[in-house]
């Protein structure tokens, strides 16, 4: 091979040797040049960081500054808030819902989700709609506590936020509308997980019927998320709880990429991640800082799902017996070099003091974007196997309902709940205690076909339904039940069933008439 170099006047043929020689000491000039340099940078990292090390905490302000902001701002934030007792750790508000001129629509997600969950709770009778706890909307101070003036700044732009809630359509309207119609409502969301936390710890669990925003860091949205609750809440939980370690069970068909970069470098926060790895979003960064990372692939049945999720429990639960749990976070890359990973071998073993569980239904079977096989009756016993987990320890447990995008998925979640209070896991104070035999005119006998009592409030509940077996189209209906007296079939507490119970015929004049509880369920 022959080399040309272009003179004014002349041509000059260079020899192949003189060409290698060349580049082989342009080469090596040039990365001696980098080498010097690096070494340099390299250097002056390390002994920043051994002054950092070794001086006192004052001797970084940065840091603590920021830590001091956080916890101010933490302690100062009214989201925390005292719950009666009539009510149910449940939280939920209207505000929840999203409607945007029927925009919403062209997200595969159901935005309207939230409502429906407990509009299918109230009529089936699990719940009160006066017992719903309703949060307070997340303030720009709350958010800081995690995310960055920046990044909370970029949300005033129309444009991004249609990029991170993947509506391209909102970028077209003002920013004043999409944060009354979109943001709001999240914020609202973000406030009831951080208050999920504190109902969790007094009560033992709660439920969010919304939040789960698990794509969202506090740099960074995306995946229909534009505020990391979950980061908010466990920040909020370290000080205002004094719990000092968290559990991230994460059941969402998608990795949960943005509480995993958010936790990289805090050991107090294991993580477990079940999760498809052949969609959204692919943040193979994030998946180094998962502690237990449980690849389910698309078309994974019910059968299978269910039994990778035993393992994966039982083995946490061996690894916490043998005392031998390692939380092994990997630090951020500094001067483009990874630093090796730092692992805390707990001396004491990691046991978690909240759980907090991301319950996504977008693994159920037909799901878009999720691409599993899950039936719902699946979801219910995967919800069940998680609240047994935690209960079963003590441990205090919330519940967050997370992505889902099919119409089908709110009875699922409703259902669920409903096998939660059921299987004596949550109490939402109404309980399915039996068949109520009525004798009224004559002595007919007419049977409530569904009875639901409530232990705490005074004993008082509607029988839901009645059927005529008179066979003369004389119905009671609607009938208030007054329990008498009670017993505890669970034995903890927690479960009652009626003994003798009062009805009010209210279609002739609320006059008391003796009823007996004939079965039990």
């Amino acid at each position: 091979m022959i080399t040309i170099r272009i003179s004014m006047d002349h041509y000059e043929l260079i020899p192949p040797s003189r060409l290698k020689i060349s580049i082989e000491s342009t080469v090596l000039s040039t990365l001696n040049f980098l080498n010097s340099k690096f070494s340099l940078a390299l250097q002056q990292y390390w002994t920043f960081r051994s002054r950092t090390m070794s001086s006192s905490d004052d001797s970084s302000p940065s840091g603590n500054d920021t830590e001091t902001f956080r916890r101010d701002r933490i302690l100062s934030s009214e989201l925390y808030f005292d719950v009666p007792a009539s009510k149910v750790p449940l939280i939920y508000s209207s505000i929840y819902d999203i409607s945007f001129l029927g925009i919403e629509k062209l997200h595969p997600f159901d935005s309207a989700k939230w409502g429906r969950v407990c509009g299918f709770l109230i009529k089936d009778g699990v719940l009160h709609k006066n017992s719903i706890v309703e949060p307070l909307e997340a303030s720009k101070n709350d958010l800081l506590v995690v995310h960055s003036e920046t990044y909370l700044n970029s949300l005033k732009s129309s444009a991004n936020v249609a990029m991170i809630i993947e509506v391209p359509p909102i970028a077209l309207f003002p920013n004043c509308l999409v944060q009354q119609k979109v943001l709001h409502p999240f914020r609202n969301q973000v406030g009831g997980t951080i208050l999920a936390a504190k109902l969790a710890k007094e009560r033992g669990w709660a439920i969010n019927v919304g939040g789960g925003f698990h794509h969202c860091s506090g740099h960074k949205g995306g995946g229909f998320c534009t505020y990391a609750d979950i980061s908010l809440c466990i920040q909020f939980a370290f000080v205002r709880l004094n719990i000092s370690s968290v559990m991230i069970i994460d059941l969402d068909a998608h990795q949960g990429n943005g509480h995993e970069t958010d936790f990289a470098n805090d050991s107090r926060v294991y993580i477990l991640d079940v999760f498809n790895p052949g969609i959204y979003p692919f943040d193979y960064e994030a998946r180094r800082y998962i502690d237990q990372k449980v690849e389910v692939p698309s078309g994974t049945t019910t059968d299978e799902y269910l039994k990778t999720l035993d393992e994966a429990l039982e083995s946490f639960s061996e690894m916490l017996s043998l005392g031998i749990l390692v939380i092994c976070k990997r630090r951020r890359p500094v001067l483009h070099i990874v630093v090796w990973i730092s692992c805390t071998v707990a001396a004491q073993t990691f046991e978690p003091e909240l759980v907090v569980y991301n319950a996504g239904t977008d693994i159920l079977d037909g799901d878009p974007l999720g691409r599993l096989r899950i039936s719902p009756n699946g979801i219910t016993i995967r919800d069940e196997k998680v609240f047994r987990f935690a209960r079963e320890r003590n441990v205090p447990i919330v519940m967050l309902t997370s992505g889902g995008y099919m119409k089908s998925s709110a009875r699922v979640i409703a259902d669920s709940i409903t096998n939660l209070s059921e299987m004596c896991l949550i109490d939402t104070r109404l309980k399915k205690v039996g068949w109520v035999e009525f004798r009224y005119r004559g002595g007919c006998v007419q049977y409530g076909a569904s009875v639901w009592t409530d232990q705490r409030s005074g004993g008082v509940a509607k029988i839901l339904k009645w059927f005529d077996l008179c066979g003369n189209g004389t119905r009671m209906v609607a009938a208030m039940v007054k329990i008498l007296k009670w017993f505890d079939l669970c034995r903890n507490g927690t479960c009652m069933v009626a003994a003798m119970v009062r009805s009010s015929d209210e279609d002739y004049g609320g006059a008391w008439t003796h009823t007996q509880l004939v079965k039990t369920i």
